[in-house]
């Protein structure tokens, strides 16, 4: 398995300016997009899933519920490397690569992720991944791009993702208007992605409008709008068109000085001034998510679960206590059980990551102690949380 490990200096910038780009004079550009050759990941992939959500790359999730796949050389017989259940291909960089469909009909599958900081009006963005067809589909597609966003794209569907607005006829009734989503950097259509035997480049520039910070990556057009084809040298086995996305960077051309090798640590935590750390002191983790009353972290987890890492590799002395909490429906006996499973998911993450279980202890509260109202969505919402208490510093 292999570790990630984040700079001090990292805890140390977001402290001084937290949600702020912080100015450095190293003169190497970097990736904005983390981990986008996929080496970096929780556990060996086993199996590929007809439904399910993408939870072993650290950093990347699904945006739908379609399941997107992930390979690896340490993979069983259907996620290995370079052969596995969908066909075969080298990876472009490293060991590992995802993979999606992209059907001829309305079925569709994506990645996301966070970028390593907000982008600003102005930057000049470059965008760049790379692509290989399977043998084994059906079809190729040529518009494969993607997305700038300031916001993560969530959505139930296994469709064509679409841009939905809710607009208000009356205090009763809402309909929903949905748009077909415009990619900032997408192939163009005249220039099929049929290569089964090597690597396509996907590549284009955009101009930021300030703010965003994600980007998800597939195909957001029709399959008449994509410029769909069916080769003849493909086997066909695979129900529309399957491909291989690796080495996926994004650069700020026009950064000056050029971006630092750093994460963005945006934490309810970590504030512009030096925070006032004390035993008894207790944080809530915003950004932690969990599969559908399940205790499985969800890969949206991992920006928030790193920057908790860094504060505890900065405190080589600190201890926590990793609580978790529920809303007020269901019984005591299932909130207690589900809130201490979550708790300890967290816990064993951290564990994974380096940090001794010496320094980590968990416990599950249940419902028996509620920040906001559990009369309101939004009040069981924010019941809902995980948080950790410093127990020695």
């Amino acid at each position: 398995m292999k570790k990630i490990w984040i700079s001090i200096g990292l805890l140390i910038m977001a402290i001084n300016a937290s949600g702020q780009d912080t100015a450095t004079t190293d003169t190497t550009r970097v990736n904005l997009v983390f981990n986008g050759s996929f080496e970096e990941y929780r556990y060996c992939p086993k199996r590929v899933d007809a439904v399910g959500i993408l939870t072993l790359v650290e950093g990347w999730y699904q945006p739908t519920r379609g399941s997107a796949d992930y390979f690896n050389v340490c993979g069983s017989r259907e996620c290995g490397v370079p052969t596995n259940k969908l066909g075969s291909q080298m990876p472009h960089d490293g060991d590992a690569y995802c993979g999606i469909y992209c059907s001829k009909t309305d079925y569709r599958e994506y990645l996301q992720t966070r970028l390593r900081r907000r982008l600003h009006k102005g930057d000049s963005i470059q965008l760049s991944f790379y692509v290989s067809l399977s043998e084994e589909s059906n079809g190729a597609v040529a518009t494969l791009g993607g997305l700038f966003t300031k916001d993560p794209i969530y959505d139930t569907v296994r469709s064509l993702l679409l841009h939905k607005e809710y607009e208000k006829l009356t205090d009763d009734i809402q309909q929903v208007v949905a748009t077909m989503y415009e990619p900032q950097v997408v192939n163009p259509t005249d220039i099929p992605l049929t290569d089964t035997k090597g690597w396509q480049q996907v590549s284009g520039i955009y101009v930021a409008q300030g703010g965003e910070q994600y980007i998800t990556i597939g195909n957001f057009y029709t399959a008449e709008l994509s410029g769909y084809t069916e080769p003849d040298s493909l086997t066909k086995l695979l129900p529309g068109a399957y491909y291989y996305i690796d080495d996926i960077t994004v650069d700020c051309l026009n950064c000056k000085p050029p971006i630092a090798d750093d994460m963005n640590v945006d934490s309810t935590y970590l504030t512009k001034e030096q925070p006032a750390f004390s035993v008894g002191s207790t944080f809530v983790l915003k950004d932690i998510y969990f599969e559908f009353d399940k205790s499985t972290l969800l890969q949206q987890s991992y920006f928030e679960l790193m920057s908790l890492i860094t504060l505890m590799n900065t405190y080589p002395n600190m201890k926590i206590e990793i609580g978790g909490h529920t809303d007020g429906k269901g019984s005591d006996s299932y909130n207690l059980r589900l809130s201490e499973n979550r708790s300890r998911a967290v816990a064993e993450y951290l564990i994974l990551k380096g940090i001794s279980e010496r320094r980590i202890q968990y416990k599950g509260y249940g419902k028996s102690q509620p920040i906001d109202t559990n009369e309101t969505e939004e009040g069981r919402a924010k019941n809902r949380r995980v948080e950790f208490k410093i127990l020695a510093i």
